[in-house]
């Protein structure tokens, strides 16, 4: 089934649960508490080695580090180390994110405030806030084909890498009818991030649907006890970071060897 067809089918079905969606989102913001952004988002992984790549990491909540306390114990602080040790080069990397925008918000309000001139690696995580404003997959895609417009034109030869969608499905916090909803929706985001960046020139997604229960096997965590890998029940935890962070470090790595 191409997007169109799900995406119009997942509306039909879900008219009827707006009302039921608007309530149960009212409710979850009550219950889940309101945490604040990582602190320091420039950071430096000095390993001694003769070189150093610069980094940038872009996007929403997730790359904005709600959930930990410190930037370097969140995603990119992660990812910088895991990229510096398999690179062998030193990583001096920041961050540019804020929660709660979507990809369009991102393209108007973070873009223009970059102050670096050039970059080695770009990392964009976005997904998460398009799906829960409900944005259609064709807006989704305008918004994003704009960041990469916009990115290329600042930074030409730099590689720009798109993490995977959120696990909406996997939110602890979340209903079933938002799961279904939300979830569906950010899947349908990924698909077409999936088919966009594959024309696009230096532009990579890492489309690996995560799952609790892959990365329970995969790390030899208990896959009965969700909690662990969120810190609010919406936002992960600093051992999800710190696993995100790693594989897709992991990623980036394949890719930069082609």
């Amino acid at each position: 089934m191409n997007s169109k067809l799900k995406y119009f089918l997942g509306s039909i079905v879900s008219i009827p649960l707006l009302p039921i969606l608007y309530f149960q989102g009212k409710n979850i913001r009550k219950k889940v508490p309101s945490l604040p952004e990582a602190k320091e988002p420039k950071g430096l992984v000095n390993g001694n080695f003769n070189k150093t790549l610069h980094i940038l990491s872009i996007g929403e909540s997730t790359i904005a580090g709600v959930g930990v306390d410190y930037h370097k114990n969140g995603f990119t602080g992660a990812l910088a180390d895991t990229l510096s040790a398999e690179l062998q080069k030193n990583i001096n990397w920041r961050v540019y994110a804020r929660s709660g925008y979507t990809a369009e918000r991102v393209c108007k309000k973070i873009i223009p405030k970059i102050e670096e001139t050039s970059t080695d690696i770009i990392i964009i995580g976005m997904g998460g806030n398009d799906a829960f404003t409900l944005n259609s997959p064709k807006n989704w895609h305008k918004s994003i084909e704009e960041l990469i417009n916009l990115l290329q034109n600042k930074f030409p030869r730099t590689p720009i890498f798109f993490t995977n969608m959120p696990p909406i499905k996997e939110f602890p916090a979340f209903t079933r009818a938002i799961k279904f909803v939300i979830g569906n929706l950010v899947e349908i985001f990924g698909k077409r991030l999936d088919l966009l960046t594959k024309n696009k020139k230096n532009v990579f997604y890492y489309n690996e649907v995560i799952t609790l229960e892959q990365w329970s096997k995969k790390h030899a965590l208990p896959n009965n006890n969700s909690k662990i890998y969120f810190s609010d029940g919406v936002h992960p935890s600093e051992l999800t970071y710190k696993i995100w962070g790693k594989e897709m470090a992991l990623f980036i790595k394949s890719k930069l060897k082609k």
